[in-house]
């Protein structure tokens, strides 16, 4: 069945549930009051020989948002295998052109940060629209345009969702379709941001459209750097990370396949080729991702986060990849009944579990978004308790009836689990095995999920197990053929899904199609589908010029 928004808002009415609709931009009183501009903000000047034309081939980003800051990111390429301290310029405005000047400082970078240099700006003002850009070396980067979290009441968020981009198969047409929509508050990136094999590897030939850097698996620090380099070379990340603010987790492919906290399917001490430890390994590339990638710097280096958007929404970012998860079982399926005494207990690990607990509990925020690598719903291929896909949410069975439970226990509402790493598309309703939900008792859901496909990393379930999976009544639709990515988009009076697939992944293939919209409704716990996608939001500021 398809709903209309206004069936929704009538369907709320009838339920005593009114909408809280405020204007965008402030605490219901319009736009924020712009103190002065600072003045006698010194001009970038330079008297020396210019750098390369390419000082800033890597371009710009930001990233994690606050309600009064967010991370500004470049990287120099010096060139002439200089290793010497560079000093970067940095200034924001409130225009593109840079007439209205807001802040400036200096940072410096070296070859020890890859030349990478982040900035945390702070002192900004919610509401308000920011350009930035860097200078270096007699060089100036590309102008790039961030946004704010807001403070307070804001009536709609949008974020675009994705996940697993693996450069060899093809070409980054869906980071081209999101960096075209002015609209959106940031990118949730739910991680496989760069994949970690070599030529050849995965994607195999001929299905490789374009060749790595470096051409083997990536296991030093050098080899992830290159490959950061690589991806942020391509123009359609380089252009989104510049249009819109970014908020990143990983998965597995930066580091290996299949990754826990003590190794990964993909990674052995005692191959041939020597890998070295896994502790090596996990620090080069724990370290080459906070150089390159616009995400605050965390006690140890930690990627599990909180980000509020105000009254609206809280953003709960989860590393269910490294921290604290063990390892998982092996084979294809696992049987939580017959293998219960043998699975891995941890996903998320002692320390991080308890603080998901605590920030659901303590959150504010209309919407709860976790951000989450795997599937948290229940992928049942029929015999019961037999899961497919020992990676997943499912076969840690103990750690995920411990969030269930807690959801249902203590009564939280509104949480939206927003996933990647399946290269595939779901609307799903996230319930506990115990027979309580059917079609007829829907709201026995504790949450929703909305899955995310690959940006270009295929589809690689077979059709027979979608359609056993499918007939499962809390698995709501399933798309297993297409890439692209989805739109959040957040109101008080409930959370849509809007999935957009792609043509293909060569040379031209970018036409763009919508697949299906979900949404859940304040105070319900289960999707109904929407007859369309939200409208953009004419008001958007204009995207940085080129």
């Amino acid at each position: 069945m398809r709903f209309s928004r206004r069936e929704v808002i009538k369907g709320m009415g009838a339920a005593g549930l009114t909408p809280l609709l405020v204007s965008c931009g402030s605490d219901g009183g319009g736009e924020p009051a712009l103190p002065p501009l600072p003045d006698g903000l010194p001009e970038y000047e330079f008297d020396g020989t210019p750098g390369p034309a390419t000082t800033f081939e890597h371009g710009v980003a930001s990233g994690d948002p606050l309600a009064d800051g967010v991370i500004l990111w470049t990287r120099l390429s010096p060139g002439g295998g200089s290793t010497e301290p560079i000093e970067v310029w940095w200034e924001t405005s409130l225009d593109p052109d840079f007439t209205q000047r807001t802040a400036q400082g200096t940072t410096t970078t070296n070859a020890a940060a890859d030349y990478t240099a982040k900035v945390d700006v702070s002192g900004l003002i919610w509401g308000r629209n920011y350009y930035y850009r860097f200078f270096a070396l007699g060089r100036q980067s590309p102008i790039g345009r961030t946004r704010l979290a807001p403070s307070g009441g804001v009536d709609r968020l949008r974020f675009a969702v994705c996940s697993c981009s693996n450069y060899g198969f093809g070409f980054f047409h869906a980071y081209k379709h999101m960096a075209e929509r002015a609209d959106l508050d940031a990118v949730i990136h739910l991680g496989d941001y760069f994949y970690e094999y070599g030529d050849g590897t995965f994607p195999e030939p001929p299905s490789q459209l374009r060749m790595l850097d470096p051409p083997t698996e990536t296991i030093t620090l050098d080899d992830y750097r290159r490959r950061f380099a690589q991806y942020r070379r391509d123009p359609d990340l380089q252009e989104l990370h510049r249009q819109v603010p970014f908020i990143v987790v990983w998965d597995d492919h930066e580091t290996a396949n299949n990754s826990w906290m003590g190794g990964a399917e993909n990674h052995n001490e005692d191959n041939a080729v020597d890998e070295g430890s896994w502790e090596g390994r996990l620090g080069a590339a724990r370290q080459a991702f906070f150089e390159w990638v616009p995400i605050r710097e965390t006690p140890g280096q930690r990627l599990f986060r909180k980000l509020e958007y105000g009254a609206l929404a809280d953003v709960i970012m989860l590393d269910t990849r490294i921290e604290g998860r063990e390892q998982q079982s092996e084979g294809i399926l696992c049987d939580t009944i017959a293998d219960a005494a043998t699975l891995p207990k941890q996903m998320l690990g002692p320390e991080q579990e308890q603080w998901l607990f605590e920030e659901l509990s303590n959150s504010t925020g209309r919407w709860k978004i976790v951000g989450n690598q795997v599937v948290m719903s229940l992928w049942s291929l029929g015999g019961e308790g037999a899961f497919l896909n020992p990676d997943q949410w499912n076969c840690y069975p103990a750690a995920r009836d411990r969030l269930v439970a807690f959801l249902r226990d203590e009564g939280i509402s509104n949480v939206v689990v927003v996933t990647g790493d399946v290269h595939s598309s779901w609307a799903m309703d996230v319930t506990l095995p115990d027979g309580s939900y059917t079609p007829e008792t829907r709201d026995a859901a504790v949450a929703v999920e909305f899955v995310a496909p690959g940006i270009t990393s295929p589809p690689s379930i077979p059709s027979a197990v979608v359609e056993g999976l499918v007939a499962t009544p809390h698995i709501r639709a399933a798309e297993v053929g297409s890439i692209g990515y989805f739109v959040l988009d957040l109101r008080s009076d409930k959370a849509q899904a809007d999935w957009y697939f792609v043509a293909g992944l060569d040379a031209g293939e970018d036409a763009q199609r919508l697949w299906q919209s979900w949404a859940v409704l304040d105070g319900t716990r289960s999707l109904v589908e929407m007859d369309g996608p939200e409208i953009d939001d004419p008001s958007a500021p204009p995207l940085a010029p080129v």
